[in-house]
């Protein structure tokens, strides 16, 4: 069978293939700026666990426990701290870093809710994945050098959630090839977990 190049151009990347530079990150608890300083995310991975209990010497798998790795981002870092003194004092409200206490003895107090938006080329909202109950567990280091003059502060940021909710825009063609403005079509949802939320 021939490979055809314009059959993967048509069907393959119909829409001309999703770009990874196209996010925005939102956090409640760290400041509205996260959605402008936040340079670098990821979309959550979906895990199931495998079980595999045996018969006479043979294994047989099946499915196990969902489980939902921490999310990671990458933050830049501006001359006022702002982004950086939210997630600190969001991190010492969990717990005091002078104290052996718990900074409070309930969860709700301290989570929030995040989001990570994809946007196609036209500016369309094309996927969001919610975090739910989401809360900062490690706030990187800022490395600091002498040689760096030409760069930007930067540091991680690791995020434990609960579970993660998703919303998948069903994109047309024509919508594709339209440009400009923010626009959320028709979308599908995917939610992951236990408790489910609208």
């Amino acid at each position: 069978m021939p490979f055809n190049i314009d059959e993967f151009a048509s069907q393959g990347l119909q829409f001309g293939g999703a770009r990874p530079s196209l996010f925005r990150v939102q956090v409640g608890g760290a400041g509205g700026r996260i959605a402008f300083q936040c340079f670098a995310a990821s979309l959550p991975e979906s895990t199931v666990t495998t079980l595999t209990p045996s018969y006479f010497g043979r294994q047989i798998k099946i499915a196990g426990t969902r489980v939902f790795a921490d999310w990671s981002v990458q933050i830049y870092n501006d001359e006022d701290f702002g982004t950086r003194r939210q997630l600190e004092e969001w991190s010492n409200r969990i717990q005091r870093r002078r104290a052996t206490a718990f900074g409070t003895s309930a969860p709700g107090p301290y989570r929030e809710d995040g989001t990570v938006t994809q946007f196609s080329k036209t500016g369309h909202e094309i996927a969001e994945y919610t975090f739910v109950n989401l809360w900062p567990t490690n706030i990187g280091p800022i490395d600091l050098s002498w040689d760096n003059g030409d760069q930007i502060e930067q540091y991680t940021v690791a995020w434990a959630y609960d579970y993660w909710e998703s919303k998948i825009s069903s994109l047309s063609t024509k919508e594709a090839q339209s440009s400009g403005g923010s626009r959320v079509g028709s979308r599908s949802s995917v939610r992951t977990g236990v408790i489910i939320s609208s």
